[in-house]
């Protein structure tokens, strides 16, 4: 792996690090905790994070990749690209327009030489219910694009489905879509192996045994969900909003990192 000084984050909320907060409450994340340790193996390591959550793919390329493409060093450069989630999440999902948009962006990334890391969405492996099952038919055929890609570029993909332990519903927030503290802590784990730095031996490990609250606390704890997620979820789609509408990305310039914590 060449020396990798610089570090540029791509993306929608996963990125930015939705439900993993530093003690300020701001949100740290994943690709925080991947550039802390970045930091420690070069004195002028830089970072920048252009994600913001809610974003559609065609916006990511627009408003986040053309202003990063200049900052990209070949191979000091790592990138990471996460986006389209939330266009596959949409009622009016293109799938052949956004696989067509995403390998062109990649194919840009690709030709500053810099090192690629793409991601997967986590399937649900047993679906039970018509929601599980069309969450998993709108997310393996992008899951699969995503791969392709992957290979035409030489990039490396972080697949959700690798390990079980992604399936673990404590890897998930109260609001079941984003991450968890655990979850992002896990997800820098994997992203350093990826890139052969130090990192948490356990990522891949089972969890404790997963106990299921009683039925009538589950009944109780989804109607609560759906107030508070599902409920605001659907305005924002019948109103044509985004949670990411009127949000600046919170490492907008490539700076020389030095860990928060």
């Amino acid at each position: 792996m060449p020396n990798l000084n610089q570090f540029i984050a791509l993306g929608d909320s996963l990125t930015e690090g939705l439900s993993d907060k530093y003690p300020d409450g701001s949100y740290r994340g994943w690709a925080d905790r991947v550039a802390d340790e970045m930091s420690k193996h070069d004195q002028d390591f830089r970072y920048a994070n252009l994600a913001v959550r809610g974003k559609l793919l065609e916006q990511v390329v627009a408003d986040q990749l053309q202003l990063a493409l200049p900052w990209m060093q070949g191979s000091q450069t790592l990138v990471t690209f996460h986006a389209g989630a939330n266009n596959v999440l949409r009622p009016k999902f293109e799938p052949n327009q956004v696989f067509e948009a995403y390998a062109n962006a990649v194919a840009q990334i690709a030709a500053t030489g810099s090192k690629i890391l793409l991601f997967t969405v986590r399937e649900v492996s047993n679906p039970q219910s018509k929601t599980q099952h069309y969450w998993n038919q709108r997310f393996g055929p992008f899951n699969e694009n995503v791969k392709r890609v992957a290979e035409e570029f030489g990039a490396t993909v972080m697949d959700a489905n690798s390990r079980e332990v992604f399936g673990d519903p404590r890897m998930l927030a109260s609001d079941r879509l984003h991450l968890s503290t655990e979850g992002h802590r896990r997800v820098a784990a994997a992203v350093l192996r990826a890139i052969d730095l130090p990192h948490d031996a356990d990522w891949q490990d089972p969890m404790s045994p997963y106990k299921p609250a009683p039925a009538p606390i589950r009944v109780i704890g989804s109607a609560a969900w759906g107030i508070a997620f599902l409920v605001p979820w659907a305005i924002r789609r019948i109103t044509r909003k985004s949670s990411g509408d009127g949000r600046v990305a919170k490492h907008s310039e490539l700076v020389t990192w030095s860990p928060r914590i």
